[in-house]
């Protein structure tokens, strides 16, 4: 056992004096050591009941003969650091958490790994931590919030973020807004739609690094609660078995998880999060092999914010295993002999799972291709991606005027004020992972020109990212970035912006001889930051390669 580098033989007598203060004795010391990082916390609301979840784990491990080890690490509730400062914060986490597990697995030698997150960065910094450390790991999360209602209809986070558009436009009173904030979040979980946290929670789940159910069970649901216990147990038998995170993610398992992602339609983050967990995993994923997957599968779900079901509607309709198995149904999308944390194959898994509900047929999709399109073109060379599941036909494709912004904030302030005018194109630039620093999501500006009704009419394109509660015409990960040189740091107002999402293209309507004398005389903007995010900016990869640490170059200073 690796526990044994710390636990056997005469020489390590100090340690287990050590392990004797904590009331570890001699029969404990013959048994595996499983470290579970809990990432609970007071301030972010898909994780003020990981103690609960937490301690079922334990449980579990104990029944099966192992002795659990409970340590923290951090999480950021992207909610409530939404347009402002705290956002830069947000995609840096990731990285920060991905260290504080590596840390403490590898300095305490750990025979195995339960990891318990939930919202946002959480669950792909757990998926990265798995691959980076190699050692058998199992993921189950905290669960979705339930949605909520309103005396007129059923509601959500994003409903909330949305209303304040419609409040500045004059479309909704102040009574409806107010009583939209406080039924958005009636519990806790990770907020109710299709958003980032629930789409990486079901591509844990479909990637075979976490049990059934770890997607879609409601956080309030004791079935999480069982759950959480039987991933205690199963923990034993992947260290018995010696069965790792590369045994499972495996490319054909990226293959599946992107399918899943396609079908659901969700949020545009986890392209960002696959590229890095692939990274980590030592697998060959580009933007190019998203775009295959998504050009085969189709999109089976209307989800929260495409539509009006909610996760928990997916949970009663199969879950995740269900969408499997209705996709698996089409040659060549699922990969049925990929293996998973319970020791049974994919296939063997997904068998008869499918019921119906809200998960419609492969004869009778919502569309014939994936939620999440890659667009490509002179202003995005090395790529850009788009929510296509959430886009309104109108604006699949368009000719539209460029606004030009270097800030998040200076977009914001245009939009409330109303002087965003149809066939606007709004850029925003100098927000990806090197310029913002951090990437920041902006589900404000994307809610508010909902909330105005100009999803119809304004596309928003940034090398910035969004949030999975974003719809519209919301292009993001563009890249190279503005702060790296980019062509979108050379756009100017006026310009002509083609959107072609079908045929995967983003373009400014200029010569490549005009592009290259605009960039000839161009100087990227830099920020004056310090602490972690001088730190982040530095190392930090673009967002076609993941915004990941670039070989974690910083490790080895």
């Amino acid at each position: 056992m690796n526990s044994d580098n710390i636990k056997k033989g005469m020489e390590r007598s100090p340690h287990r004096s050590l392990l004797r203060a904590l009331g570890v004795d001699e029969r404990d010391m013959k048994k595996p050591f499983i470290g579970v990082c809990n990432m609970f916390n007071e301030i972010v609301p898909g994780h003020i009941h990981l103690r609960q979840i937490t301690e079922e784990v334990k449980k579990g491990i104990y029944m099966e003969g192992g002795i659990p080890f409970e340590f923290p690490s951090i999480a950021v509730c992207d909610g409530i650091v939404m347009n402002h400062t705290g956002m830069n914060f947000s995609l840096p986490s990731r990285e920060l958490i991905v260290d504080t597990i590596e840390v403490m697995v590898k300095a305490h030698k750990f025979d195995g790994l339960v990891i318990v997150p939930n919202c946002d960065k959480t669950v792909p910094a757990a998926l990265i931590a798995a691959a980076k450390l190699n050692i058998p790991t199992i993921i189950v999360s905290g669960g979705p919030m339930l949605k909520g209602k309103t005396t007129k209809r059923d509601v959500d986070l994003i409903s909330s973020f949305e209303a304040v558009g419609s409040v500045a436009n004059h479309q909704m009173d102040q009574e409806e807004f107010e009583e939209i904030e406080r039924n958005a979040c009636p519990t806790c979980g990770s907020c109710s739609g299709m958003f980032t946290a629930n789409s990486m929670n079901c591509i844990t789940e479909s990637l075979g690094m976490a049990l059934e159910g770890n997607g879609t069970i409601p956080a309030v649901y004791s079935a999480r609660k069982v759950l959480a216990k039987r991933t205690g147990q199963q923990i034993m038998k992947l260290v018995e078995e010696n069965i790792r995170p590369r045994d499972i993610m495996t490319l054909e398992a990226f293959e599946n998880a992107l399918a899943m992602d396609m079908a659901l339609g969700c949020s545009t983050n986890t392209v960002l999060h696959l590229l890095a967990i692939a990274e980590a995993a030592k697998v060959p994923l580009t933007l190019n092999d998203i775009d295959e997957v998504s050009n085969i599968t189709p999109n089976l779900c209307k989800l929260s914010p495409a539509g009006t079901d909610y996760i928990e509607d997916l949970y009663a309709s199969g879950g995740i295993y269900a969408v499997l198995d209705q996709l698996s149904r089409k040659d060549g999308t699922i990969n049925k002999n990929c293996k998973t944390v319970s020791l049974k194959t994919i296939g063997e898994l997904i068998k008869d799972k499918y019921i119906g509900g809200v998960i419609r047929t492969i004869e009778n999709p919502y569309s014939p291709v994936g939620g999440i399109k890659v667009l490509f073109g002179n202003l995005a060379p090395n790529g850009a991606v788009v929510k296509a599941s959430g886009v309104l036909p109108e604006m699949m494709t368009a000719k539209l005027k460029a606004r030009v912004f270097d800030s998040e904030e200076e977009a914001y302030k245009k939009i409330l004020k109303l002087e965003i005018q149809p066939g606007d194109a709004i850029i925003i630039r100098y927000e990806g992972p090197k310029g913002g620093p951090g990437m920041r999501e902006m589900l404000s500006p994307t809610s508010a020109l909902n909330g105005m009704k100009l999803d119809t009419s304004v596309a928003l394109i940034t090398d910035g990212r969004f949030s999975g509660g974003s719809r519209g015409a919301a292009i993001g990960h563009v890249s190279p970035e503005a702060a790296q040189g980019g062509p979108i740091g050379v756009v100017q107002d006026g310009d002509t912006i083609i959107v072609d999402i079908p045929n995967g293209v983003l373009k400014v309507d200029l010569s490549d001889e005009e592009i290259e004398n605009r960039l000839s005389k161009f100087t990227p903007k830099t920020k004056d930051v310090d602490g972690y995010l001088a730190r982040y900016m530095e190392y930090v990869s673009s967002a076609d390669k993941g915004a990941c640490f670039i070989n974690d170059a910083y490790l080895n200073d």
